[in-house]
Protein backbone atom coordinates (compact mmCIF):
# COMPACT_ATOMS: atom_id res chain seq x y z
CA UNK A 1 0.00 0.00 0.00
CA UNK A 2 1.34 3.13 -1.01
CA UNK A 3 2.24 5.46 1.98
CA UNK A 4 0.54 8.68 0.37
CA UNK A 5 -2.56 6.46 -0.38
CA UNK A 6 -5.54 8.55 0.70
CA UNK A 7 -7.14 7.60 3.72
CA UNK A 8 -10.67 6.96 4.07
CA UNK A 9 -12.59 6.76 6.77
CA UNK A 10 -15.65 4.87 6.79
CA UNK A 11 -18.68 5.15 9.66
CA UNK A 12 -21.25 3.18 9.97
CA UNK A 13 -23.26 0.75 12.48
CA UNK A 14 -23.51 -1.82 9.83
CA UNK A 15 -20.93 -4.69 10.02
CA UNK A 16 -22.13 -5.66 5.98
CA UNK A 17 -21.36 -2.41 4.78
CA UNK A 18 -18.13 -1.18 6.65
CA UNK A 19 -16.65 -5.14 5.59
CA UNK A 20 -18.14 -4.07 2.11
CA UNK A 21 -16.14 -0.49 1.37
CA UNK A 22 -13.35 -1.92 3.43
CA UNK A 23 -12.12 -4.58 1.14
CA UNK A 24 -13.38 -3.01 -2.53
CA UNK A 25 -11.41 0.05 -1.24
CA UNK A 26 -8.53 -1.04 0.22
CA UNK A 27 -8.27 -2.91 -3.01
CA UNK A 28 -8.63 -0.33 -5.08
CA UNK A 29 -5.38 1.49 -3.59
CA UNK A 30 -7.04 3.19 -0.59
CA UNK A 31 -5.97 3.10 2.80
CA UNK A 32 -9.30 2.57 4.60
CA UNK A 33 -10.23 3.25 8.61
CA UNK A 34 -13.54 2.08 10.03
CA UNK A 35 -15.57 3.16 13.16
CA UNK A 36 -19.00 2.09 14.34
CA UNK A 37 -20.34 5.34 15.70
CA UNK A 38 -20.04 8.49 16.20
CA UNK A 39 -17.59 9.10 19.11
CA UNK A 40 -15.54 6.47 17.59
CA UNK A 41 -15.38 8.37 14.48
CA UNK A 42 -14.78 11.79 15.77
CA UNK A 43 -12.13 9.91 17.97
CA UNK A 44 -10.73 8.82 14.45
CA UNK A 45 -11.03 11.66 12.56
CA UNK A 46 -8.55 13.52 15.28
CA UNK A 47 -5.97 10.64 15.53
CA UNK A 48 -5.78 9.48 11.90
CA UNK A 49 -6.65 12.98 10.10
CA UNK A 50 -8.27 11.25 7.12
CA UNK A 51 -8.75 12.33 3.32
CA UNK A 52 -12.38 11.44 3.34
CA UNK A 53 -14.96 10.65 5.71
CA UNK A 54 -18.16 8.14 4.66
CA UNK A 55 -20.55 9.25 7.50
CA UNK A 56 -23.42 6.61 7.92
CA UNK A 57 -26.39 9.23 9.51
CA UNK A 58 -28.27 7.00 11.59
CA UNK A 59 -25.59 6.07 14.26
CA UNK A 60 -26.05 4.34 17.76
CA UNK A 61 -24.34 7.50 19.71
CA UNK A 62 -23.83 10.65 17.70
CA UNK A 63 -25.62 10.75 14.58
CA UNK A 64 -23.66 12.16 11.22
CA UNK A 65 -25.49 15.36 11.53
CA UNK A 66 -23.91 16.02 14.83
CA UNK A 67 -20.40 14.65 14.20
CA UNK A 68 -20.50 16.64 10.87
CA UNK A 69 -21.39 19.98 13.34
CA UNK A 70 -18.60 19.15 15.73
CA UNK A 71 -15.90 18.82 13.10
CA UNK A 72 -17.10 21.56 10.48
CA UNK A 73 -18.18 24.49 13.15
CA UNK A 74 -16.56 23.30 16.61
CA UNK A 75 -13.45 25.23 17.15
CA UNK A 76 -11.96 22.86 19.24
CA UNK A 77 -11.70 20.48 15.41
CA UNK A 78 -10.38 23.66 13.55
CA UNK A 79 -7.18 21.44 12.65
CA UNK A 80 -9.64 18.70 10.95
CA UNK A 81 -12.76 21.27 9.83
CA UNK A 82 -11.93 20.96 5.92
CA UNK A 83 -12.03 17.26 6.11
CA UNK A 84 -14.22 16.27 3.76
CA UNK A 85 -17.58 14.40 4.68
CA UNK A 86 -19.97 12.11 2.29
CA UNK A 87 -23.10 11.84 4.34
CA UNK A 88 -25.02 8.46 3.50
CA UNK A 89 -28.81 8.08 4.57
CA UNK A 90 -32.12 6.38 3.94
CA UNK A 91 -33.86 9.90 4.46
CA UNK A 92 -34.61 11.11 0.44
CA UNK A 93 -35.96 14.07 1.91
CA UNK A 94 -34.99 17.58 0.63
CA UNK A 95 -34.80 19.31 4.07
CA UNK A 96 -32.17 16.91 5.51
CA UNK A 97 -30.08 16.85 2.16
CA UNK A 98 -30.19 20.88 3.20
CA UNK A 99 -29.30 20.38 6.83
CA UNK A 100 -26.43 18.58 5.97
CA UNK A 101 -24.73 20.60 3.24
CA UNK A 102 -25.68 23.70 5.48
CA UNK A 103 -23.43 21.41 8.40
CA UNK A 104 -20.60 21.76 5.36
CA UNK A 105 -20.92 18.19 4.30
CA UNK A 106 -19.56 17.34 0.35
CA UNK A 107 -21.92 15.36 -0.75
CA UNK A 108 -25.18 13.09 0.09
CA UNK A 109 -25.83 9.83 -0.72
CA UNK A 110 -29.13 7.93 -0.26
CA UNK A 111 -29.45 4.44 0.83
CA UNK A 112 -29.93 1.94 -0.74
CA UNK A 113 -26.61 2.89 -3.26
CA UNK A 114 -24.82 1.69 -6.35
CA UNK A 115 -21.03 1.03 -5.41
CA UNK A 116 -19.86 2.53 -8.79
CA UNK A 117 -21.65 6.10 -8.45
CA UNK A 118 -20.32 5.91 -4.92
CA UNK A 119 -16.91 5.44 -6.18
CA UNK A 120 -17.49 8.18 -8.59
CA UNK A 121 -17.99 10.78 -5.81
CA UNK A 122 -15.57 9.46 -3.76
CA UNK A 123 -13.16 10.83 -6.44
CA UNK A 124 -14.66 13.81 -7.28
CA UNK A 125 -14.67 15.15 -3.97
CA UNK A 126 -11.00 13.53 -3.24
CA UNK A 127 -9.88 15.81 -6.66
CA UNK A 128 -11.75 18.85 -5.28
CA UNK A 129 -9.38 18.28 -2.11
CA UNK A 130 -5.95 17.53 -4.14
CA UNK A 131 -7.32 20.54 -6.34
CA UNK A 132 -7.24 22.90 -3.43
CA UNK A 133 -4.27 21.82 -1.93
CA UNK A 134 -2.49 22.27 -5.08
CA UNK A 135 -3.78 25.80 -5.24
CA UNK A 136 -2.89 26.54 -1.94
CA UNK A 137 0.84 25.06 -2.35
CA UNK A 138 0.99 27.56 -5.55
CA UNK A 139 0.01 30.06 -3.04
CA UNK A 140 2.45 29.28 -0.68
CA UNK A 141 5.30 29.04 -3.03
CA UNK A 142 4.24 32.51 -4.42
CA UNK A 143 4.42 33.90 -0.86
CA UNK A 144 8.41 32.07 -0.34
CA UNK A 145 8.97 33.67 -3.98
CA UNK A 146 7.94 37.27 -2.29
CA UNK A 147 10.00 36.50 0.79
CA UNK A 148 13.25 35.38 -0.94
CA UNK A 149 13.03 38.84 -3.21
CA UNK A 150 12.46 41.36 -0.31
CA UNK A 151 15.48 39.24 0.85
CA UNK A 152 17.72 39.93 -2.18
CA UNK A 153 16.53 43.70 -1.70
CA UNK A 154 17.29 43.75 1.50
CA UNK A 155 20.79 42.79 0.64
CA UNK A 156 21.92 44.58 -1.83
CA UNK A 157 20.52 47.53 0.03
CA UNK A 158 22.66 47.17 2.65
CA UNK A 159 25.59 46.20 1.18
CA UNK A 160 25.48 48.54 -1.58
CA UNK A 161 26.12 51.93 0.86
CA UNK A 162 29.03 50.47 3.04
CA UNK A 163 30.87 49.66 -0.30
CA UNK A 164 30.59 52.55 -1.93
CA UNK A 165 31.41 54.42 1.34
CA UNK A 166 34.33 51.97 1.08
CA UNK A 167 35.38 52.98 -2.50
CA UNK A 168 34.92 56.94 -1.46
CA UNK A 169 37.88 56.12 1.03
CA UNK A 170 40.34 54.34 -1.02
CA UNK A 171 40.11 57.60 -3.58
CA UNK A 172 40.82 59.70 -0.57
CA UNK A 173 43.12 57.94 1.23
CA UNK A 174 46.99 58.81 1.12
CA UNK A 175 49.38 55.55 0.76
CA UNK A 176 52.04 57.66 2.58
CA UNK A 177 50.49 58.40 5.67
CA UNK A 178 49.99 55.71 7.85
CA UNK A 179 47.84 56.55 9.94
CA UNK A 180 45.17 56.73 7.19
CA UNK A 181 46.15 53.54 5.63
CA UNK A 182 45.48 52.18 9.00
CA UNK A 183 42.49 53.68 9.65
CA UNK A 184 40.94 52.49 5.89
CA UNK A 185 42.15 49.02 6.72
CA UNK A 186 40.36 48.79 9.47
CA UNK A 187 37.44 50.41 7.89
CA UNK A 188 37.76 47.57 5.27
CA UNK A 189 37.55 44.95 8.20
CA UNK A 190 34.55 46.44 9.60
CA UNK A 191 32.66 46.65 6.52
CA UNK A 192 33.65 43.25 5.43
CA UNK A 193 32.30 42.24 8.56
CA UNK A 194 29.28 44.06 7.98
CA UNK A 195 28.97 42.34 4.69
CA UNK A 196 29.55 38.91 5.90
CA UNK A 197 26.76 39.09 8.44
CA UNK A 198 24.63 40.36 6.09
CA UNK A 199 25.32 37.49 4.25
CA UNK A 200 25.00 34.69 6.20
CA UNK A 201 21.66 36.00 7.19
CA UNK A 202 20.58 35.99 3.75
CA UNK A 203 22.06 32.21 3.28
CA UNK A 204 19.99 31.12 6.39
CA UNK A 205 16.89 32.88 4.94
CA UNK A 206 17.37 30.65 1.50
CA UNK A 207 18.09 27.54 3.71
CA UNK A 208 14.40 27.80 5.43
CA UNK A 209 12.58 28.71 2.19
CA UNK A 210 14.56 25.81 0.43
CA UNK A 211 13.25 23.38 3.08
CA UNK A 212 9.74 25.08 3.17
CA UNK A 213 9.75 24.88 -0.68
CA UNK A 214 10.52 21.18 -0.42
CA UNK A 215 8.09 20.41 1.51
CA UNK A 216 5.39 22.12 -1.36
CA UNK A 217 6.89 19.61 -3.40
CA UNK A 218 5.41 16.37 -2.01
CA UNK A 219 4.76 14.29 -4.71
CA UNK A 220 0.84 14.31 -5.66
CA UNK A 221 -1.68 11.55 -5.09
CA UNK A 222 -2.34 10.25 -8.23
CA UNK A 223 -6.41 9.50 -9.01
CA UNK A 224 -6.07 8.79 -12.24
CA UNK A 225 -3.93 5.57 -10.80
CA UNK A 226 -6.86 4.40 -8.46
CA UNK A 227 -8.94 4.88 -11.51
CA UNK A 228 -7.32 3.12 -13.34
CA UNK A 229 -7.18 0.21 -10.52
CA UNK A 230 -11.05 0.38 -10.11
CA UNK A 231 -11.28 -0.10 -13.94
CA UNK A 232 -9.10 -3.31 -13.77
CA UNK A 233 -10.66 -4.53 -10.58
CA UNK A 234 -14.50 -3.49 -10.52
CA UNK A 235 -16.73 -5.36 -12.85
CA UNK A 236 -20.20 -6.00 -13.71
CA UNK A 237 -20.21 -8.36 -10.32
CA UNK A 238 -19.73 -5.32 -8.18
CA UNK A 239 -22.35 -3.41 -9.69
CA UNK A 240 -25.07 -4.44 -7.07
CA UNK A 241 -27.03 -1.65 -4.67
CA UNK A 242 -25.57 -2.19 -1.04
CA UNK A 243 -27.16 -0.67 1.88
CA UNK A 244 -30.80 -0.85 3.05
CA UNK A 245 -32.98 1.64 4.74
CA UNK A 246 -33.71 1.69 8.40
Amino acid sequence: MPADAPKILIVDDEYTNVEFFNVMLTRLGYTVETAGGGDEAIEKILAIKPDLVLLDNILPDKTGWEVTRLVKQDPRFADVADTPIIMFSAMNEVEDKIEGFELGIEDYITKPFNFSEVLARIQSVLRHRELSKQVLRRERRLGLAESLNNSLVYFTTHVKEPLETLGRSADTVAVDDVAEVNAFIEQAKATSNEILATLRGLDDEVRDLKGRDAQLRLEDVSLEDLEEKYRKHAGPAIQAKVGSSR
